[in-house]
């Protein structure tokens, strides 16, 4: 434990801030902490879940999402290949009215005291469905559940229960993160991004994309992460969108897979990466060049970035549309949309890398506009700066919305990019 907190207090202490780098900024009331409270936020995500419950009138849920157990349970699960994790799935089952939420999982070890523990189940396969579990949890059949994913075993297996999709609960649950989740995403970020400075120490020409990944994976689990989150990306970018990957919307390709690609003298890559901490998710994306100093250009697309992420941040607050944030982006970059086609302005980061809220997606403006700002939201602005014939540039800034602003969870190096660009 005192091994844990001392890797706790040492990012911190590198990132510029120990004690206090929310600065007194409250959600709900609640100031943020400087490291999370763990049994506090696991004790408030089920009574988040508990509410919803009691809203959609559902006897429980059922839950096999990896994410959406994590969130449920706290319970932490090995990283492992996808043949593997989908045999093995953890599943949480949570009971309205219950103290505490039920776990079925082959790693007990990795559950907290506060949850009840159960041997595995093996949803997708046939001898493998829960009817009898399911039974003695609720009484037979005719309970009405929330469940976010039915494999094909339990939809054969499986009678006698009324499905309903579980993201209305869930959704309301998470789309808001408590003080203790945002300390969770803001100590994950910070272990990333130290991490990457041990992978930009190495950048150079001759150096495989597949060498960066290893120097970042190896020094972010020595920091403490508990598992992968996004495969590193270092995506060499084209300086045309006809020279890049074909697309079939017509913008540019990204992500692309990392390889063993060895990297070249002026190259601009695209840098993604994302760990987990306690169930979540951090998400680092800047630009990198390899090896060549930066010219005009680039310079130029950084100040540009800069200026679209700050005049988001001008007008953040609780009770701003999407859609005003959109429009004022726009405005920023000369009323070009600053990001790709098939991603978007911001989207929210928690126990997934990608979550609600939304902005600037093809879902449309009536979309956005419906979607209002509040204190609990946590956004990872991601606007993108393309001139063609240059390689354009990326980066992302994670700021949690607070109940009078905004905290930046984010760290504030660019390099080799910088404010003085």
């Amino acid at each position: 434990m005192l091994f844990t907190l001392s890797l706790h207090y040492y990012a911190l202490e590198r990132c510029g801030a120990i004690e206090d780098w929310a600065a007194g900024a409250t959600i709900g009331g609640q100031v943020i902490p400087a490291l999370p409270d763990l049994a506090r936020m696991r004790r408030e995500r089920f009574a988040r879940l508990q509410v919803g419950l009691a809203s959609a009138g559902l006897d429980g849920l059922v839950l096999l999402g990896s994410s959406a157990v994590s969130y449920a349970t706290g319970a932490l699960t090995p990283s492992m290949d996808g043949d593997t994790a989908a045999l093995f799935r953890a599943v949480a089952v949570v009971l309205t009215g219950e103290p505490a939420p039920h776990l079925f999982t082959m790693f007990a070890d990795g559950a907290p005291d506060d949850v009840v523990v159960h041997g595995p189940l093996f949803p997708d396969l046939d001898d493998g469905v829960f009817a009898s579990e399911l039974a003695s949890l609720f009484g037979g059949s005719g309970a009405r559940l929330g469940i976010d994913h039915l494999s094909h075993a339990m939809f054969r297996g499986l009678t006698g229960y009324e499905w309903v999709d579980a993201s209305g609960v869930l959704g309301s649950a998470r789309v808001l993160k408590t003080v203790d989740e945002v300390a969770c995403i803001r100590h994950a970020q910070l272990l990333n991004e130290l991490a990457m400075e041990d992978a930009l120490a190495v950048l150079r020409p001759g150096v495989r994309q597949v060498d960066l990944s290893a120097a970042f994976l190896r020094r972010v689990f020595e920091l403490g992460a508990s598992a992968g989150g996004i495969d590193p990306i270092w995506q060499v970018m084209a300086p045309s969108r006809s020279a890049g990957p074909w697309t079939v919307h017509g913008d540019l390709a990204y992500p692309t897979v990392t390889s063993d690609r060895f990297l070249r003298y002026g190259d601009v890559i695209w840098v993604d990466a994302g760990i987990m901490y306690e169930g979540y998710a951090s998400d680092y994306g800047r630009t990198w060049v390899v090896g060549s100093a930066l010219d005009a250009v680039q310079h130029g697309q950084f100040r540009r970035w800069r200026g679209v992420v700050d005049a988001c941040l001008e007008v953040l607050h609780p009770g701003v549309s999407g859609l005003e944030l959109c429009k004022v982006a726009v405005a920023a970059n000369d009323g070009v949309r600053p990001w790709i086609e098939h991603f978007y302005l911001a989207h929210g980061v928690g126990t997934d890398s990608a979550e609600m809220p939304l902005i600037g997606t093809d879902l449309g403006e009536d979309f956005d506009s419906r979607l209002v700002v509040e204190p609990g939201m946590v956004m990872v602005f991601e606007p993108v700066i393309w001139d063609e014939g240059s390689a354009g540039y990326r980066a992302e800034d994670i700021v949690a919305v607070t109940d009078n602003g905004w905290v930046k969870l984010s760290g504030d190096s660019y390099s080799p990019y910088g404010a003085s660009a």
